[in-house]
């Protein structure tokens, strides 16, 4: 498989250049395939579904191939994956995709297992740590914590907004140890993000450390996460006779996003055979990416701090992923796009709850009101040519090409559940008045030590400190 940057398409490499460096440090660009093969029909169109990591191994032997032999390719994704992810039905035209039976409950358990393997495979024989450098708005930083603490010859370092994430996520952040450590930093995540990036491309500190990153920038992280949307969909689609007497259901992917990382996973699971017609793209206030949507312009901005924090984005990375994919027309065939405040999320906490019994997390909250929204009435009254705000909450005025399957109750959605609703509790208590059980690997975390360095919002002091400290 041959690798180009988003912003020099002339650039060809090869897996483990893009996963070891990151991102392109001559123009800040990030790598992504020249091309996405499809899988054999005769995998995707089986009527039992395959498991999990039969599907895993299918989907990343193309794009290892010739770097990492089969047999090293399943023996890591073998070790990645001691857990499951589940399709829940919580209605007869809405399913669940639950992302946090791995170790930090979160769905970015997927993407950080896979890439730590891969990084240490590709570090053999190397006579130095490589170091790898992550922002975090919430549970990028302990997933890739967990996922390469005492992994050999890998070094991490975990930048996150001090005061803007939960005291839980902030527990799993500050107390590693050993070969990762967490920087509490005094402003957003965007701010974090951007001291991340300015390292990538500061040539006097590349030539004394080597670096890579960890957040959606890297490719290693974002193939990984496109597994469960092949995974899930076969799934609904096998089912759908079964549980919705709907022979070709219309599968749509609701994903909260903030990086945009995620949904952009799920774009290269579409463009590798998965059976999904479309998707939601559910953001909170931070609302970047509909903006682009309604607008046709793209327009960063400082990032708002809401309950959905891992999505507080508003500068999403893979913007520049998806631009390379496809052209605005085309996202727009594709994609419906929808926001919601903090008050919108914590109703939503309850809709969910009070409708089906299920308890979703805010970010999952953002996903279940876009996709209720959708199905009662938003794409009717887009049709009838009832636009609507966008720069307020609700659906984007933007029919995708798939509008109608909706309106002919033929479509069924498929709500990504991105974290433990525990992780948020004191949110989801205040929605629904009721507490959600912690896992025990949660409750243990709250018990360790804290051990985050203070670090100011200036990249002089984060540059200085990385010289000094590793």
């Amino acid at each position: 498989m041959v690798y180009t940057d988003t912003r020099d398409a002339s650039v060809k490499t090869d897996f483990k250049t893009a996963v070891v460096n990151g991102m392109n440090e001559k123009t800040g660009g990030l790598y992504i395939p020249t091309s996405f093969p499809k899988l054999d029909a005769s995998f995707t169109n089986r009527t039992t579904d395959p498991s999990f990591r039969d599907i895993a191994f299918e989907m990343a032997k193309p794009y290892v191939a010739g770097e990492i032999p089969d047999n090293d390719l399943a023996a890591i994704i073998q070790d990645a994956y001691p857990f499951p992810a589940k399709t829940v039905a919580v209605d007869s035209h809405s399913y669940v995709l639950e992302l946090f039976h791995g170790p930090t409950c979160a769905f970015k358990d997927f993407g950080a297992r896979f890439m730590a393997r891969a990084m240490s495979y590709f570090n053999r024989g190397e006579d130095s740590a490589l170091h790898i450098l992550v922002a975090t708005s919430g549970d990028t930083g302990s997933a890739v914590g967990s996922a390469f603490h005492n992994v050999p010859g890998l070094d991490v370092t975990i930048l996150y907004p001090e005061g803007k994430v939960s005291k839980l996520q902030e527990k799993q952040l500050s107390t590693f140890d050993g070969n990762v450590r967490a920087l509490k930093v005094k402003g957003t995540f965007d701010d974090c993000q951007k001291l991340v990036k300015t390292a990538f491309t500061d040539a006097e500190l590349r030539a004394k450390l080597r670096l890579s990153s960890a957040n959606s920038i890297n490719i290693s992280r974002l193939l990984p996460q496109s597994f469960y949307y092949m995974y899930s969909s076969l799934v609904v689609r096998n089912a759908s006779w079964r549980n919705n007497k709907i022979e070709k259901p219309a599968i749509i992917a609701v994903v909260p996003s903030g990086n945009f990382g995620n949904l952009t996973s799920g774009l290269i699971a579409r463009e590798m055979g998965a059976p999904i017609t479309g998707f939601v793209a559910a953001t909170n206030t931070n609302r970047t990416i509909p903006d682009w949507i309604a607008t046709g312009t793209y327009e960063a901005r400082a990032s708002v701090e809401t309950y959905a924090n891992a999505m507080d984005v508003g500068a999403p990375s893979n913007y520049e992923r998806i631009k390379a994919m496809y052209t605005l027309e085309q996202v727009r065939a594709l994609f419906a796009s929808y926001w919601l405040d903090n008050d919108g999320i914590l109703a939503s906490i309850k809709d969910c709850f009070d409708r089906t019994g299920y308890t979703i997390d805010p970010h999952g909250a953002v996903g279940w009101k876009a996709w209720s929204d959708i199905r009662n009435g938003g794409f009717e009254k887009l049709k009838n040519g009832e636009k609507g705000d966008y720069t307020k909450p609700g659906l984007t005025p933007n029919l995708p090409v798939w509008y109608q399957e909706v309106l002919n109750k033929n479509a069924l959605g498929i709500i990504l559940e991105t974290a433990h609703p525990a992780k948020f509790s004191e949110t989801v208590a205040n929605a629904i008045n009721r507490t959600p059980v912690v896992p025990d690997r949660l409750e243990r975390v709250l018990q360790l030590e804290d051990r985050a360095i203070p670090m100011e919002n200036s990249y002089s002091q984060f540059k200085e400190w990385l010289l000094a400290n590793l």
